[in-house]
């Protein structure tokens, strides 16, 4: 693939990153030599994941809205002073498979939520929460407890489709995507929603109250130490995000809302893994390591104490950068659509589906995916097999397990897998 801007490198699939490309210094313009097999990008140095900042300008007229939003939320967020500053999305060091694979969650939701498991202290919630920040924000129905949506049935609540059939003029307010932290201690009537007892006792009506599935509806619902909690609250999450609608049977009343949400959980493995039938349901799953690099150990340490000092003119720093990577996003999104997948390399993928004895077809659907994620992201429509050798790791390594006291695949296995079948 011949090199179409001023490059980063990806590494190998088990190594997403090279380690001398993750910095956290504001981007800078290097070039680097394309590997066998790496993918060439736009210089988006302070995060250090490969992206071509799209050298394509068809899909721009139909982003330019969303892309000024994105532009004007940023600048609104580094000069208000009420709202707590978010870490930068683009100052991140290293842990580049889970940034990798939150952004393709993003461009495509149905990819299934991301599981990332590793050590503590590694910045799973500082990076999720710099993701969101970076997001422009979103319309919504104003009176609407559930984010409704002014254009987009499925994510749209019954009352608002029927105020919508009847002519009336809905109020808009624009939001930032919501992110909902689950705490572990959480029932499954806060999640799901229960009886409004306020109104119950006052007014002696049925009403029903929201629960954290209706605040996340088309945001991202984050659950910490994921593999603590209970399995049937695991399920209710997945069964949710899997089909973007949740219904609630409560006490004679019957409510099913929108709650379409990316799922993301995180857990320490030390702490005991999810089962395999709960690890499948999610689309992908990201390894993270403590850095050992002591150069890069010191960069994090810097960055950390600059920016509890001061974080307006931190942010400041690196504005640019997420502008760019928000910008890049949302193309993709657009560009999303347009991306297809020759039959060979998707013949080729479900060969190392039924190779590796992969149960089901979601490694097959999760792979399609991500690899059409990962070339719109890379600005480009056809999928070709490096797109493929950069998720396919992610997409499968986590289904291979066959029961609960199998240890988890660190991708060797999906690896050599993959080179047999697509590099022969």
């Amino acid at each position: 693939m011949a090199l179409q801007t001023e490059a980063f490198v990806f590494g190998a699939a088990q190594n997403v990153l090279p380690a001398r490309l993750t910095t956290s210094q504001p981007a800078k313009a290097m070039h680097e030599v394309p590997e066998r097999g790496a993918v060439s990008a736009a210089p988006l140095a302070a995060c250090g994941l490969g992206l071509l900042a799209g050298t394509r300008r068809q899909g721009r007229r139909t982003t330019q809205k969303r892309i000024q939003c994105c532009a004007v939320a940023e600048k609104e967020k580094t000069k208000t002073k009420n709202e707590r500053p978010v870490f930068p999305f683009s100052a991140i060091v290293g842990q580049a498979e889970m940034k990798l694979s939150l952004i393709l969650n993003v461009i495509d939701p149905k990819i299934g939520g991301v599981m990332i498991m590793g050590d503590r202290g590694t910045g799973k919630t500082t990076t999720i929460r710099a993701l969101v920040d970076l997001l422009p924000e979103i319309p919504c129905i104003a009176d609407d407890p559930y984010n409704s949506s002014p254009d987009e049935e499925e994510v749209m609540s019954q009352e608002v489709r029927d105020r919508k059939a009847g002519g009336e003029d809905l109020p808009l307010n624009y939001k930032k995507v919501p992110m909902i932290d689950l705490p572990l201690g959480a029932t499954e009537d806060r999640v799901c929603g229960t009886i409004d007892i306020e109104k119950a006792l006052t007014q002696g009506k049925k009403a029903f109250e929201p629960g954290l599935l209706a605040k996340a509806n088309r945001g991202i619902l984050y659950v910490d130490e994921v593999n603590l909690l209970d399995d049937h609250l695991v399920d209710v999450l997945l069964d949710s995000a899997a089909g973007g609608w949740n219904t609630v049977e409560r006490e004679g009343i019957s409510i099913c809302h929108p709650a379409k949400f990316i799922l993301v959980g995180s857990g320490n493995p030390e702490e005991g893994e999810l089962r395999p039938q709960l690890l499948d349901r999610f689309g992908m799953h990201a390894l993270i390591r403590t850095e050992r690099d002591p150069e890069l150990r010191v960069k994090i340490v810097e960055s950390t104490r600059e920016f509890a000092d001061d974080p307006v003119t931190f942010r400041e720093k690196y504005t640019g950068d997420n502008s760019e990577f928000a910008t890049s996003i949302l193309e993709a999104q657009d560009r999303l659509k347009e991306v297809k997948t020759p039959p060979e390399l998707a013949r080729k993928i479900s060969e190392v589906c039924s190779e590796l004895n992969i149960d089901g077809l979601r490694g097959d659907i999760v792979t399609n995916r991500a690899a059409r994620a990962y070339c719109a992201f890379d600005g480009r429509t056809e999928v070709t097999s490096d797109d493929v050798g950069k998720v396919i790791t992610l997409c499968l390594r986590h289904r291979l397990r066959k029961d609960v006291l199998d240890t988890m695949d660190g991708g060797d296995k999906v690896e050599k897998v993959y080179r047999a079948i697509f590099e022969t």
